[in-house]
């Protein structure tokens, strides 16, 4: 028998869990819980072995911006109980990851903070869970705080269950309170036990067993790839039917008309955080299978005689698209390895054999794809995976995917949630309003002062917003947010009013022309810079664009002043990838190279604008 779960017990990220004769899954564990499963001898680490802090996410990416990109899956034994553990994102951008993940369980463990209740991205996971028609424990963690409101979390929990249209049995939920910090559970906030005991135990009782037919003949759906330079490409998925066998003989079906046979050369299962090699997996478990190398997500391995293809994984429709374009700045080829317009669409293409839920289409031009997704950050991820593979390119703006109904022109909305302190909620809510968000809701949360306001609001206007309420609110707001539906066109958003300072001339940035050019606006760049004609060097103060001269050196004479004028440097804007995407308007671009981002404007434009 095997059940699947779905929790997370270091923030307020819900993940995908499963169990075999008893199985469980956990989202970026921590130190904690591994802790409690050697202090109970079921050891998942040597004693003398270094232990990162969040074990599953062993991506690079996923440690620099502490959240989980992709899914990935091991497991544990509680009391002969064999519990798998898939790990999965909880933002709604990487909401294929979700969706093809909750075809391999049974139920969910939804984790939510004990001061703030349930926030967009759990409502996401939720959400998706509750139309699987998995079962739901609760876990109120963080129970330890002193602003600590569980009755308000649970009433607020029930409430979004209502809003969700879950089932009267989903609805009437187990609630386990919890320190995740401390390892300790409990059925009541004031009873904890000194491990986590209590919320295993509530896995085992409250999941119900999966819908496999062990005895039939076999069915297998790829839900997850991964490549491995000896083994190839690897199927990771969980038996419905039958029994798998390494060199076995099977059917890979898309369709019931489109099957091609293939040969099992290998097979592994996921124990303690890493593959074991086996002979036999049985149906409910979850395996890596080797051999296929021309399998994709969603095909189904079957019996070679009998078997049938699974139902194809469906995931929700991109929302946004950007366009990227091979480098034609001055400065392309000298820090990317990949430069050609070959190099980006073999990569492009290679990505949507894992990437379900994005898009690939040839652009306008034989250098131009556009490549649409969930949202910004999915489209970012992509980017920034792709640069410290050795690619350089360009990126345009990204633009939101309209509709057409019944001759209605139709874009998408979010529903944006906004914790900000009382003192600069004015200036949020007037930032909002511009940008034509409706307000649907504002209250306290907890005893800090912080006012929770949530909008909804069109993904149009929800482009730069980021950066805009950091300033509006000096650094202190957070922003979630998560797509609702599609709705009427919201007219004209104005989302920047200042223009860029644009370099007019190749060269190297000095100290004397940068003194002169702050006092135009904020600049990106310091002395000693290279640049070239175009390249975006700093924010102007005022709408519209201005060229200036970011190279211009002292002129050097036989006068001697009185005395040498002391000028201090501002510091420049350090901008990331995301603020870089965030910035940019329809004429400008961004370079993305292994070592640099740099803004610069779109050379087509410029040209367009002079022919007219």
């Amino acid at each position: 028998m095997i059940f699947w779960y779905s929790s997370l017990l270091t923030n307020i990220t819900p993940i995908a869990l499963g169990r075999q004769y008893g199985m469980c899954v956990f989202q970026e564990p921590p130190n904690e819980v591994l802790q409690l499963l050697q202090d109970d001898e079921r050891d998942v680490f040597r004693d003398n072995q270094f232990v990162q802090e969040r074990v599953m996410d062993s991506n690079d990416l996923e440690r620099e911006r502490g959240i989980t990109i992709l899914s990935k899956n091991t497991s544990i034994t509680y009391k002969d109980t064999k519990i798998n553990i898939i790990d999965t994102p909880g933002h709604s951008d990487f909401g294929g990851e979700v969706e093809r993940i909750l075809n391999m369980v049974e139920g969910v463990l939804l984790v939510v903070d004990s001061v703030e209740g349930p926030m967009p991205q759990t409502r996401f996971v939720l959400k998706k869970a509750l139309e699987f028609g998995h079962a739901v424990v609760v876990v109120v963690n963080k129970i330890d705080r002193p602003s600590a409101r569980p009755d308000f979390v649970i009433n607020s929990t029930f409430e979004l269950f209502i809003e969700l249209n879950a089932s009267d049995e989903q609805c009437d939920f187990q609630a386990i309170y919890a320190s995740g910090i401390k390892g300790k559970a409990g059925l009541s906030a004031d009873n904890l036990a000194e491990d986590l005991g209590p919320l295993f135990e509530s896995i085992i009782r409250c999941i119900p067993g999966p819908h496999i037919d062990k005895d039939g003949a076999l069915q297998m759906l790829a839900t997850n790839i991964e490549y491995d330079e000896h083994k190839g490409r690897i199927a990771i998925g969980r038996l419905h039917a039958g029994v798998l066998l390494k060199g076995m003989e099977v059917r890979v079906c898309t369709s019931e008309d489109s099957c091609r046979y293939a040969r099992i050369s290998e097979l592994f299962v996921y124990e303690k955080f890493s593959k074991t090699p086996v002979e036999r997996v049985e149906a409910g478990d979850i395996c890596a299978v080797c051999g296929i190398e021309d399998i994709q997500i969603g095909e189904t391995i079957a019996d070679k005689a009998f078997g049938k293809p699974l139902p194809a994984i469906k995931v929700e429709e991109p929302t946004v698209k950007m366009a990227f374009s091979i480098n034609t700045s001055p400065f392309v080829g000298r820090e990317g390895k990949y430069v050609t317009s070959r190099n980006l669409r073999d990569r492009l293409y290679c990505e949507l054999e894992r990437n379900l839920a994005m898009r690939v289409e040839d652009g306008e031009t034989a250098d131009t794809f556009i490549v649409s997704g969930r949202g910004t950050l999915h489209i970012t991820i992509l980017i920034e995976n792709m640069r410290r593979e050795g690619y350089e390119f360009m990126v345009g703006p990204p633009k939101v995917i309209n509709k057409k109904v019944a001759d209605k022109l139709l874009e998408p909305y979010e529903i944006a949630s906004v914790e900000v302190p009382e003192e600069h909620m004015g200036a949020v809510v007037e930032l909002l309003g511009r940008r034509r968000g409706q307000m649907i809701d504002m209250q306290g949360v907890g005893a800090e002062g912080t006012t929770l306001l949530k909008y909804k609001i069109p993904t149009r206007g929800l482009l730069g917003l980021r950066n805009a309420i950091l300033t509006a609110s000096r650094g202190t707001a957070i922003l979630n947010t998560i797509f609702d539906s599609y709705g009427p066109w919201a007219g004209d958003i104005v989302t920047r009013d200042q223009g860029s300072l644009v370099a007019f001339e190749d060269g190297s940035s000095t100290s004397y022309a940068i003194a002169s050019s702050q006092e135009r606006g904020q600049m990106f760049i310091g002395p000693g810079t290279e640049v070239y004609k175009g390249q975006i060097v700093g924010i102007h103060q005022r709408p519209g664009d201005l060229s200036l001269n970011v190279c211009k050196k002292k002129a050097a004479t036989n006068v001697r002043s009185n005395k040498e004028q002391t000028v201090v440097l501002d510091t420049p804007l350090d901008y990331s990838l995301d603020d870089c995407i965030e910035y940019i308007q329809e004429d400008e671009l961004v370079e993305v190279t292994p070592s640099s981002i740099r803004m610069c404007k779109n050379p087509k434009f410029a040209a367009a604008k002079k022919s007219r």
